[in-house]
């Protein structure tokens, strides 16, 4: 083999079974620990995975089957998220003081339980205080009330959000008249939307996992699925199977690229599977530079699809006057390979027939994302990588949903539908909605933040997400959303972010997961399949709101009644003296004293009940009577 080759140099198989002593995820381990974790609610999580579509990646599993593989479809990136969908609710009690919490990472904050029901947190406040639903959205609703439409944004992000969930948001910041409403799928792929719109019309995949299988070539641009969706590593095994080649172009050698046990395939499990063929190191931010030093060699030679260019492209020439006045040198400095790579790679392309790009957030995460989405769509359309089996152009998403949330209309620079925002569609969405819908663009996720460091939102409602963790510059962050008078923070667990003080006040709000959702919702797939996941009724923190709002009641009720025993007491004292004084009959008397005993009873009766209210409470919440006293 060529020294200077970058085909990789297989490892010798250890003779060691499921990897022992190597660096590797330990899933049958993993997987016991699951199981112990989940111990206290196997039902259910049996129910969630056999039932559900898959709340992990965006592949797109249904129950425990796919539309890839055949068999069963789990992995470990689903089976680590099942503990949110079964764990109980939070001690709530926790939050009245949050100098603790703070020093927990967001891994030990998840381990604390499900938030059951609003709380709210004033300014200068030690910690959050419990609140009911009713005083939640009248805070928020008087805050919105009045409030010029472009300072306040809505900015939604979850695993497990719906696309049912996205389109009513976006429909419903629509309705408060802003389009300042935002996911995700801007923080990942936003350039991958705007290169493919502009270049072929769709902003998705243009193939699906299937076409992996047999295709000569899969490339990854960026991208690390063995770590990000690692059920792909299954698909990637079988695909070599057939012959497939898998290519990396990537500044580090993904360890789970290079060699992964798959543990549903016994010789993968036992020996595991050499998954890369070939590493393309190129420096970070070098991509272009190498695309284009390809795109180069590969027009010079002649070694690009003429007929399909000629037929179902434009362009072309323009793309080749651009290249030829590039420089290798300066290629090879921004690319951080040499020309010899670029030769390579521009061979493995002559020579095949059919391949699969795949990229992610290493290609988009950069200031020229969109432009390096580009010359990669540019590689795929000269060799005619498109519209055929076995070919396609795949930006590879990270966490299930995020494809819809865009379609849906939860994104500041587009209608549902993808239209984009300017006055003749939001006229037609006006006639369909019934609402003005505003035809100014919003603020994307990233300048939300922004806006709030400038002291421009005055609300910053987020449904999930934590723009603390995902934006560079935690500082920064942290600064910004303290400089907002009202956040509001929806999410089934607690987050580092919802800490950071707020000029007036936090709020957290409680919510469900998509499987507890009302009759249910859909998901779309990287492969833009959409898929229906049924309600699998639970209902964390409902029964104990369903105890407070009894106990709460109850109470109302017994100071009722004790005023009406002292009512009924001062009534009788009262007949009882007119008695003596001759102006009451014997018969008033009895009947006062009885009104007065019957008062009585009542009253201790409904102290009991109150008394059975706080038990029921207590086992509500999972909290031991002797706890702390009674009322």
């Amino acid at each position: 083999m060529d020294p200077c080759s970058h085909k990789i140099a297989k490892k010798r198989k250890s003779l060691m079974p499921f990897g022992l002593g190597e660096t590797k995820p330990k899933h049958f381990r993993d997987m016991v620990g699951i199981i112990w974790k989940n111990r206290d609610n196997l039902p259910y999580a049996w129910k969630v995975l056999g039932k559900g579509v898959c709340d992990g990646c965006a592949l797109g599993v249904a129950g425990f089957h796919d539309w890839t593989i055949k068999g069963v479809h789990l992995c470990m990136t689903r089976l680590n998220l099942l503990r949110l969908n079964t764990m109980p609710a939070l001690d709530v009690r926790l939050l009245e003081d949050i100098s603790q919490l703070k020093s927990m990472d967001n891994a030990q904050l998840r381990e604390l339980g499900r938030l059951p029901f609003p709380m709210l947190r004033e300014k200068g406040a030690r910690g959050f205080r419990r609140i009911t639903w009713e005083e939640a959205y009248q805070r928020l609703g008087s805050k919105l009330r009045g409030l010029d439409p472009r300072r306040f944004a809505f900015f939604l992000t979850s695993r497990g959000v719906t696309n049912e969930v996205y389109y009513m948001a976006q429909k419903a910041a629509r309705f408060l008249g802003t389009n300042n409403v935002d996911n995700a799928a801007r923080l990942c792929h936003a350039p991958s939307t705007a290169a493919m719109k502009a270049t072929i019309g769709v902003a998705a995949t243009t193939c699906s996992y299937k076409d992996w299988y047999g295709t000569d070539l899969v490339i990854f641009f960026g991208s690390n699925p063995a770590n990000d969706q690692p059920v792909t590593t299954k698909y990637l095994h079988e695909a070599k199977e057939l012959g497939t080649k898998v290519v990396l172009v990537n500044p580090y050698r993904e360890p789970g690229m290079e060699r992964y046990w798959v543990p549903s395939t016994l010789k993968s499990a036992l020996f595991g599977t050499d998954i890369a063929d070939y590493w393309f190191p190129v420096t970070t931010g070098g991509d272009i530079a190498f695309l284009s030093g390809v795109l180069r060699i590969l027009i010079e030679n002649n070694w690009v699809d003429q007929n399909f260019i000629s037929k179902s492209t434009v362009g072309f020439e323009g793309l080749k006057a651009q290249v030829a006045s590039l420089k290798f040198d300066d290629l090879e400095r921004g690319a951080g390979l040499p020309r010899a790579s670029m030769q390579e790679f521009a061979e493995l392309i002559r020579d095949a027939r059919t391949a699969v790009l795949v990229w992610s957030m290493g290609i988009t995460q950069h200031l020229t994302g969109a432009d390096a989405v580009q010359m990669i769509l540019n590689l795929g359309l000269v060799k005619g990588f498109v519209g055929r089996d076995k070919c396609g152009l795949m930006p590879i998403r990270g966490h299930s949903s995020v494809q819809g949330g865009a379609e849906m209309g939860a994104y500041s620079t587009a209608f549902p539908g993808g239209k984009p925002i300017n006055a003749a569609n939001a006229g037609v969405l006006t006639k369909q909605y019934g609402f003005a819908i505003p035809d100014w663009p919003g603020l994307t996720a990233p300048k939300m933040v922004e806006a709030c460091a400038k002291g421009d939102l005055d609300v910053l409602y987020c449904l999930g997400g934590n723009f603390l963790r995902t934006l560079p510059d935690p500082n920064y962050v942290g600064k910004a959303l303290a400089n907002v008078s009202l956040r509001v923070h929806q999410d089934i667990i607690l987050t580092d972010q919802m800490f950071i003080e707020a000029k007036e006040a936090v709020l957290l709000l409680p919510a469900k997961t998509r499987y507890e959702q009302d009759d249910g919702g859909t998901e779309t797939s990287t492969e833009r399949r959409i898929m229906f996941s049924p309600e699998l009724t639970r209902q964390v923190g409902v029964e104990i709101q369903n105890a407070w709002l009894t106990l709460e009641s109850d109470r109302a009720q017994l100071e009722t009644l004790e005023k009406s025993v002292a009512s009924a007491d001062e009534n009788d004292r009262l007949v009882r003296e007119e008695y003596r004084s001759g102006l009451a009959t014997n018969l008033e008397v009895i009947t006062g004293h009885n009104q007065l005993l019957s008062a009585r009873l009542e009253l201790e009766r409904q102290k009991y009940q109150v008394k059975l209210d706080w038990i029921a409470l207590k086992l509500a919440q999972g909290l031991l009577p002797e706890s702390e006293n009674s009322p």
